[in-house]
């Protein structure tokens, strides 16, 4: 399982116009081959009448599933360079189909490239390119009186509080990195001179939109 990757916040869309012929660059996030297939299908349904509907998509942590077409167009001038963007950008689980209405001017191979590459980055960028990296929720439970020093430690050490209950104890529960869980428990420990009940619960990917932590 990886510690963090990057993919898609949302589905993203934008267009551009080149020498005459009409680009549309659609995104999405997607988490099985079957659901690429689906997505790419909804955008040529919507758009049967267009001269070119290229798609590519990178499922699976290291990339296990590349696929791309290049629908028409001269062989590696379309599908292949979206799939690159995908791959250069180092995104996983990611769909992208670029729509063409052909203009009437021929952009030649190079032309060709460039504009299937801007307009898929176009989408992307609508997309919104997030990092979702992995937590392991904790729960500390502690006495009343050590309840100020212990929140204060937490989140001076930049640590990401979930939520605080409180009954006949208080219950932090706080997000921690994977890699970052042992040292966490030997903190809570030092805090609290051993006076605490430190439990791992679940593991979580949590999105990152440049560098900020989104609640979704």
């Amino acid at each position: 399982m990886l510690k963090e990757y990057r993919t898609l916040y949302k589905k993203g869309l934008d267009e551009t116009i080149i020498e005459k012929s009409r680009f549309i660059g659609y995104a999405q996030p997607v988490f099985s081959e079957e659901a690429a297939i689906q997505f790419i299908e909804e955008i040529k349904t919507k758009h049967k009448d267009a001269t070119h509907n290229v798609p590519a998509y990178v499922i699976g942590d290291n990339h296990e599933i590349q696929r791309y077409s290049d629908d028409g167009e001269p062989s590696g001038t379309a599908g292949v360079p979206v799939l690159e963007l995908l791959k250069k950008e180092d995104l996983r689980n990611v769909a992208v189909v670029v729509t063409r209405y052909f203009g009437g001017i021929k952009l030649g191979t190079g032309g060709l490239v460039r504009a299937y590459t801007k307009t898929a980055k176009l989408a992307l960028n609508d997309a919104k390119i997030v990092v979702k990296r992995a937590y392991r929720l904790m729960h500390i439970k502690i006495d009343y009186n050590l309840l100020g020093k212990v929140q204060n430690e937490i989140i001076q050490n930049g640590y990401l509080i979930k939520e605080t209950q409180y009954d006949d104890s208080v219950h932090f529960y706080t997000y921690i990195k994977i890699d970052e869980v042992d040292s966490f428990k030997k903190y809570i420990i030092e805090w609290t001179n051993g006076r605490c009940v430190i439990e791992e619960q679940q593991q979580d990917y949590l999105v990152e939109l440049d560098g900020k932590i989104i609640y979704e």
